[in-house]
């Protein structure tokens, strides 16, 4: 079965007005799904953990554009609101084989476990402190998500990669563009070529005065006397700062959310009958932050169970589908619950050679910014009907516009 039958494809909505429902349909297609990304390109989505499990292991499917015959044929325009997603420029996320590994171990020489470990003091800092300024209205509302869940992460990145503070709010206005589905085409291109413009100026003035970064450590690195090309640290600046931001606000949003919707699990964790790490893990799972992952390429015929991913057709990793697979997690599989035995097998951060691998900084953060904000509102609560949050209109991402809660008075 090819991807010519136009009325088998499942349209992702660009507006994502209900993830959880898409996600459902895209399940109950099978393990391998024919959908529609926005702007009309079809792709394959696995949609079951085994199978998904097994493609992101498979030789046969690879990061290099070059070989989606789409792009060969020239449909894929240049301002497709998703090419910064699908063609990133050259960094260890389009690369595979020998070349992947040989950036992803130089990478690794700078993102050690031990710097990751060194920002937990920062991460609480910048927790407290961002506690101490929610400013909350007459009614305790605020937007936990301008005022704390999106700070933190970027202050955090910022640090981590040597980032100025100054850059911050023009990041935010790009990444939005970056993400967003609904990015005019003349503004796609632009966009990418200032935000691959800021991280470039910023590799060079790493190069010529280091610091105690993760972009100088990226510099600097080397194995064997081999080192990243300029090219190769900017797209991989680009790519963490990117993914470094972006999953970890949908993380803490989502958790947030999901312990207002579950009173019952939020009182298991606040009365200590289970760990954050726990809601950390299922949230992960439940209503993981990255939805879709783009993409991956067969250069030959792909069988996923009674399906073919035919040779140069796209795939993509429907990561907020195989979440709530019932063959990975059982019959409740749909349920939020933080006691749930297999809430870590997931697999919310990829699996096999490009396993994220700003993996433990994100549940760090998380894991200090959640128990602190509970700490100081026991009584955090939605201000608004669930149904009530909006959705922002990127298909790869689990995000919400905005997240108005109620503080309630602050622990004595």
């Amino acid at each position: 079965m090819t991807l010519g039958t136009e009325e088998l494809r499942i349209p992702l909505d660009p507006f994502v007005s209900d993830l959880d429902g898409e996600s459902a349909k895209l399940r109950a297609a099978g393990p391998l799904a024919a959908v529609e990304l926005p702007g009309g390109v079809p792709v394959w989505a696995v949609t079951h953990h085994a199978e998904a499990k097994a493609l992101l292991t498979d030789p046969r499917l690879v990061k290099d554009i070059n070989v989606w015959g789409a792009w060969q044929r020239g449909e894929i325009p240049p301002d497709w609101p998703l090419i910064g997603l699908a063609n990133p420029g050259r960094s260890m996320l389009t690369a595979d084989g020998a070349d992947h590994r040989r950036m992803r171990t130089l990478v690794a020489q700078a993102l050690t476990p031990r710097r990751v470990e060194e920002m937990r003091a920062r991460i609480t800092e910048l927790t407290e402190s961002l506690l101490e300024r929610l400013p909350a209205d007459d009614d305790g509302v605020v937007d936990l998500k301008a005022e704390f869940a999106y700070p933190l992460p970027m202050y955090v990145v910022a640090d981590l990669m040597g980032i100025e503070e100054s850059l911050l709010p023009r990041l935010k206005v790009l990444f939005d563009k970056f993400f967003s589905t609904l990015t005019p085409g003349e503004e796609v291109v632009a966009t990418l070529v200032e935000l691959s413009g800021i991280m470039a100026e910023t590799v060079a003035a790493k190069r010529a005065e280091p610091g105690d970064d993760l972009t100088s450590a990226l510099v600097l690195a080397s194995e064997d006397g081999d080192r990243l090309t300029d090219e190769e640290i900017v797209s991989t600046l680009q790519l963490m700062v990117a993914a470094g931001h972006e999953t970890t606000i949908s993380l803490i949003v989502n958790a947030v959310v999901n312990l207002s919707t579950h009173p019952d699990q939020r009182a298991l964790v606040l009365s200590g009958q289970a760990d954050w790490s726990a809601v950390v893990e299922e949230t992960l799972r439940w209503s993981t932050p990255t939805s879709h992952v783009l993409i991956r390429f067969a250069t030959e015929d792909v069988p996923v169970g009674d399906r073919v991913i035919p040779a140069g057709d796209a795939l993509i990793v429907s990561y907020a589908a195989l979440g709530r697979d019932e063959r990975a997690h059982g019959p409740t599989a749909g349920d939020f619950d933080i006691t749930r035995e297999t809430r870590t097998r997931h697999i919310a951060f990829g699996h096999g050679p490009h396993v994220c691998p700003g993996a433990a900084l994100s549940r760090l953060e998380a894991g200090v910014a959640l128990p602190a904000l509970y700490a100081r509102f026991p009584g955090l609560d939605l201000a608004v009907p669930p149904s009530a949050l909006r959705n922002k209109p990127v298909v790869t991402q689990n995000d919400l516009f905005e997240l108005p809660v109620r503080l309630g008075p602050p622990a004595v």
